[in-house]
This record gives structure tokens, sequence and C-alpha cells, in this order.
């Protein structure tokens, strides 16, 4: 049995960027992996794990073999009708395979396939030393890491994320003879920058870990990641409060640090006057610092700066730490004074003079068409209108302030404090900041109903105006940002579970007066012939209204699109989403409930037979070559089958119907699967083509009227595969 050792590789650099640390030690750790694997060595990877810190990235594996297994290979050579003459002596072309392979002719061995029987070489070699494999795989790891950008060094040619200083290659006990980007490797690592001094020696990979953290570096991201959160989380305690620690800040401050030491710090309290979300800000993105907070969660005048140094004197530290965030914090100050004695209302006069699109005039512009469409959404669903319109004409005037130039990311957040400090209504204040959520992918929707409303009208004129401005997105490029708008709104929309009608407000939204004139030039910019409409007597407002109709049913589309994302990635069956959306409901918290209901009804036993007749119904009546009444008449009923067929969609339409109206899709679909016997029983037993025409358009009416029951809640035939 082949030999297992523990394998070390590290390639020491000079500082790695920081964000892009992460990604470089994974694709470094899988590149080895692959290159072994490539060349059939086997390894125990156990628990291995990219290892990384600052200034190195390092690859450790508890077994690899020593050796590869013996290789095989197998050379097809000439067919017999070419190897040999008439007489059975080789050719030339037999030959000269012979002569590649290094073995005489009559050493090869012979195989057949479809075209006949044919000479073959085959050859078993012994497994090269893994040791010996190395180079190769190295650099192989090397050339697939994704550096978009090398540093160069030197008067080399060749390049890396930053330069190469050391590289330690251990294979078991013995250093393995390998070389990157002109450094040799050796077993000597090296500590900490300025916490150890001279090199630090590896004497078998599983000692790596240790010997560093002696060194005081800890190589292990996730311990280095634990040290970070226990050394925050007890300095934020005892200054009084709780440590606010994101996952973006921690992960950049993992990168950032070899030996993480915390430092507590503080600010002048005046500065809590601000935002706390410009200071949190601050502290977190321009500084990688640690805010504390209260009981209540609001912020303190506490923050927690790490150092890459266990320091003789921290209160020098911890100067300069709170010195770096003073001309922030001080110019947040001033912005935010400045901001209050200007006043949200009067920001709002210069959004006439700011262009949102060319196509779709100034933002002022757009703030009246979302104030309309707020007005219009807070109708439908219990908010109060005249808070709505009121919200949404003072929703972008913080665009206008020094505190956004300053900070974008508080774009309504700066909002929302202006309007509280000018008195306006709480729920006022509280939608001009939900009117941005959901902000990213993962964050939740607005919390308050007039959030809600102006989250979704907000959204509807940006997707309304971009299709309108011929702006769909194409591929990867989406400059509106249309496709997260559509997410983002019909999130809203269904966990909320409003029940508004979306079509008639994209519908509205496509008609207000600028969005039409945007609609009018991309009609005759790229809509159909025009002269070809005029010859069917369509005159050019009629041409407007078709064209204008065409595109609401693709923005819909479009926003179903994006649902179809949104649920996959909740496990719903692309069937099940599918079944839905061929009905297109106008409500997407109607969407969402038949489609919760298709998922259970999925679960019954009669729900791929009934499915599968009702692809069978749809197929008969595509079929049909007569006009198909709208209602069977009883007296041309013959058959037992169709007899009771008939009575059972009688009485499920009585019994279902009530559920039908109150949007109860689960009763409907429990109710229609009791069909599936007399279904059956029909199929079986009658023939629907018959040969007397009304009897005939009597069974497809029959069917016809079961296909719009067993449709009613979705398209179920999707789910017989």
């Amino acid at each position: 049995m082949t030999p297992m050792l523990p394998l070390l590789i590290e390639l020491g650099t000079e500082e790695l960027p920081v964000k892009a640390l992460p990604g470089l030690a994974q694709a470094f750790f899988d590149g080895v992996i692959a290159a072994l694997g490539k060349r059939g060595v086997a390894i125990e990877r156990d628990a291995a794990k990219p290892l990384y810190s600052p200034r190195r990235l390092a690859m450790l594996l508890p077994g690899v073999a020593s050796e590869q297994p013996e290789q095989r290979s197998e050379v097809l050579g000439p067919y017999l009708n070419i190897a040999l003459d008439e007489n059975g002596a080789p050719t030339k072309a037999l030959q000269g395979f012979a002569a590649k392979a290094g073995v005489d002719w009559t050493a090869l061995e012979k195989t057949s396939d479809a075209k006949g029987e044919r000479f073959v070489h085959r050859a078993v070699t012994p497994g090269a030393r893994t040791a010996d494999l190395l180079q190769g795989v190295l650099d192989e790891a090397l050339a697939g890491m994704p550096i978009p950008k090398p540093m160069r060094w030197g008067d080399h040619p060749y390049g890396f994320a930053r330069p190469l200083h050391w590289l330690v290659a251990l294979l078991g006990d013995d250093i393995v003879e390998l070389e990157a980007l002109g450094i040799r490797a050796t077993r000597m690592s090296r500590g900490h920058r300025f916490m150890h001094e001279g090199p630090v020696w590896i004497a078998r990979p599983d000692e790596y870990v240790e010997a560093l953290r002696a060194a005081h570096v800890l190589v292990d991201p996730d311990e280095r990641r634990a040290r970070v959160v226990a050394e925050v989380e007890a300095a934020a305690q005892a200054a009084g409060g709780s440590a606010r620690i994101s996952d973006d800040n921690l992960e950049q401050v993992n990168c950032l640090n070899e030996w993480p030491v915390a430092v507590a710090c503080a600010f002048e309290r005046a500065f809590l006057n601000v935002p706390q979300e410009a200071l949190v800000e601050t502290m977190e993105v321009n500084q990688k610092f640690f805010p504390v907070l209260d009981a209540g969660g609001k912020l303190t005048e506490h923050f927690i700066g790490i150092a890459n140094i266990e320091s003789r004197d921290p209160n020098e530290i911890r100067k300069g730490y709170e010195r770096v965030i003073r001309p922030r914090f001080a110019d947040a100050k001033f912005f935010f004074d400045e901001d209050l004695k200007q006043g949200l209302e009067a920001m709002g006069a210069g959004l006439a003079t700011v262009t949102y699109q060319a196509k779709l005039g100034s933002v002022a512009d757009k703030v009246a068409r979302v104030a309309a469409l707020a007005e219009a959404i807070a109708a439908q669903v219990g908010a109060d209108p005249t808070l709505a319109k009121r919200a949404a004409m003072l929703a972008k005037n913080d665009l206008q302030s020094r505190m956004v130039n300053e900070f974008p990311e508080l774009q309504g957040i700066a909002g929302r404090y202006y309007a509280q400090r000018a008195g306006e209504p709480d729920d006022v204040a509280l939608a001009i900041d939900e009117a941005y959520r959901p902000r990213f992918a993962a964050d939740d929707i607005a919390a308050s109903q007039l959030g809600k409303v102006l989250a979704i009208a907000e959204r509807l004129d940006t997707l309304a105006g971009g299709f309108a401005a011929g702006l769909k997105p194409t591929g990867n490029k989406d400059p509106f940002a249309l496709r997260r708008n559509a997410l983002g709104l019909a999130r809203t929309i269904i966990e909320s579970g409003l029940l508004i009608n979306v079509r008639s407000l994209i519908d509205a939204a496509l008609r207000d007066e600028k969005i039409q004139h945007a609609l009018n030039e991309l009609r005759k910019a790229t809509g159909p012939d025009t002269e070809e409409f005029k010859k069917q007597g369509m005159t050019e407002v009629e041409q407007q209204d078709w064209f204008t109709v065409m595109t609401s049913g693709e923005l819909y589309d479009f926003i179903l699109d994006r649902l179809r994302g949104y649920y996959a990635d909740r496990d719903v069956p692309a069937a099940h989403f599918n079944a839905v959306a061929e009905l297109k409901p106008a409500s997407l918290t109607d969407f969402a409930r038949r489609l919760d209901a298709i998922g259970t009804f999925a679960q019954l036993p009669e729900a791929a037979a009934l499915a599968a007749a009702n692809k069978r119904i749809g197929n008969i009546l595509k079929k049909a070559d007569i006009n198909i009444p709208l209602q069977e008449d009883a007296a041309l009923l013959r058959e037992p089958a169709e007899l009771a067929l008939a009575e059972a969609v009688e009485a499920a339409y009585a019994e279902t119907g009530p559920a039908l109206a109150q949007g109860d899709y689960v009763t409907v679909l429990t109710r229609l699967a009791q069909l599936r016997a007399p279904v059956d029983a029909f199929f079986d037993a009658v023939m629907v083509n018959a040969d007397d025409p009304a009897i005939r358009a009597n069974r497809l009416a029959l069917l016809q009227r079961l296909a719009q029951r067993l449709g009613s809640v979705a398209a179920i035939e999707h789910l017989s595969g």
C-alpha cells in the first residue's frame, strides 16, 4: 500500500489585497487539489481548508500518496489492412507506429472496433514519485489563480498578486525541490512582521499551524476570526455595551491582521447628534472599527479598533485610532448641521434641475409620478393617500443634501432624520427611509405600510420609465437596475400579502405623459411598421394604445421572470411555477397563494393522474374541428360514464365556487382531486369523437367545462411532466 504523507506548501508574500485574499486562498487550495487529482495522486482531505493571512497563502493536506499508482496507457494503431501487406509483412505505417511506441511490431497487441481489427500498444509504467510531480502541480495551481492585474517586481518576466518572498514545501519530513516565481522552497517560514524576529522552522507539515502560532501568526482564518470576535466582544462589554459586528467588516478585519488585538476607544459625545448611520459608516467602511451599541441598539461614544500587534503602549494606538476618525466625524456633523439649516422641503427645489433620464425628465418629474402612484396604491391597501403623497414628494429631497453627497449610501436614511427634525409625521419620515428597501439581495422589505406603498410606487415608475426609454436589460447590462427593482417590487407585494392589481398599476404608470412620450418615440424607432398598421385602419392614437398594452404585458412578464429565480431559491419546482405563471394572475399575492396551493395539491395521490388527464383534455380540445358549446346538453348525454362525469363536474362547480371567490385555493384543488375517479371512468368507457357531430360537440363541451375548473387555480397539466 502506498504510504500517505502530509503535504505543506506556503507562499510567503507582501500584504495581499484584503477583499481578494479569501478568494485567492481558495483558488490556490482548489488548484492544488485539482492538479493532484489530474495526476491520479490519492489524497486525504479530512477537514483540510485554505489557510491564509495577509502575508501568506498555504495549502496543508493531512495525507498525500507518496507516488502515483501504476500508469496504464493504450494507443491505437493502424488497421490490419493498412498495417500488413498481402504477404503479412509490416508496412511502413505499422513500422512507424511501433517505432514511435518504442517496441518491435511483433510486441504489439490487437483489438477490434466497428471498423475491424487493428494494432494497439498497451503499456504499464510505475507511478511517478509525488515529490517529482509537485512542481507541475504548483505551476498549474499558480497559473489558474484569478489575478486580473498581476504585480511585477524586479526585472522578472513573471507576476503575482504581490511579490513573493519565501516558499515552503514539505512532503512528510522532506523539503520538496520546488521553485515558484524565482524563489526556491525551504522549510523556513516567517512569523509576525514586528513580533517575531528571524525565520520559523517547520519540521513537518502537521506542525505548521502551531509553529506559526508560536511566532504570533494565526494562519487559520477561522481561529483568527474567532479571536477577533472574542476580543471585540470583551472590549465592548468592558465599555458597558455590545459590539456591532457586521459580516463584511469582520471579514475585512480578519484579512488585515495576523495577530489581532482589540483596542477600546472613544469619541466626543457631541458627535452622537449626527445620524448614527453616518458615524457607523465611517467607522466600519473607512476605518474597519467596530461600533459599540447600548442596550437599546443605539450608538454610544465607544468603538473598538483592532491592532495587528500586542503593543507595549496601547494608549498610543488608541490615540491614533481616535485621532483618525475625528476629522470625518467633524465633517459629518458640519454637513448635518448645514442641512438642518436648509430644511428638507427646501432641498427639493433643486431636483427640477437634476436630470433623471434624458427621455423621462428631471428627478422632480419622477417625484411627481411616484407621488401619483403612491396615492393610488395607498387607497388600495388602506394607507392614508395624503400621507403617501407627502412622503413621496419629500423622499428624493435628501439627494440635494450635503450629507448624502458625502455619504451616498445614506439616501433615504438622511431624509428620515431631516423629516423628523422638520416635524413631519413619524409615518412619513419612516417611509422616506423605507422606500429604498430592500436595498440589497438579503435585505428585508419595508416594515411600515406607508414604506411599502412608497417602495412599490418608486419601483413601478422606475420599471415603466426604463421600459419606455428602451433601457430593458440585455445580457449582463442593466443600467437602470431594472432586474433588482422588479424583484424588490415583487418581494414587497408578496411578503406583505398586499392584494393589489399589479397589471392595472403598470398600466397607470405607463400612462404618464412623459412616459407616453418616451413610449411613442420607442414605438416609432423599434415598433411595427406604422404604414402597415395604417393599412389595417389603425390611427396613430390606436397604434400608441396598442404599443402601450404590449409594453405593459412585457413588463408584467419581466416581473414574473424575476419571481422565477426568487422561488427557485426557495426550492419551488419549476413545473409548479409554470403552472401558475400561465394564468398570469393580476395580483402577485394571489400568485403566491396559488403557488402554495399547487405545492399542497402535488402531494395528493390523485394529482399526477388529474394533471395528465387535463393535459389530454387540452390536446383533444385543440384538435377539435367543430364549434364547442359553452355548456353541455343533458339530453345528449348517453353513456353512464359521461352522465356520472357531468354530475361530478356540476357538483365540483357548486362546491368550489365560494372557495375560489375567496382565494381558498387549497380547498378548491383538494375538492377537484375527487374528480379523478369519474374522469378515469369517462376516458375508459366513452369515445369523445363520436360519429354523431352533436354527441361529439356535447362531449367536448363537458370536457371544456371540466378543463376550465381544473385550470381555475393553475394550469395543472404542467405537473404531468
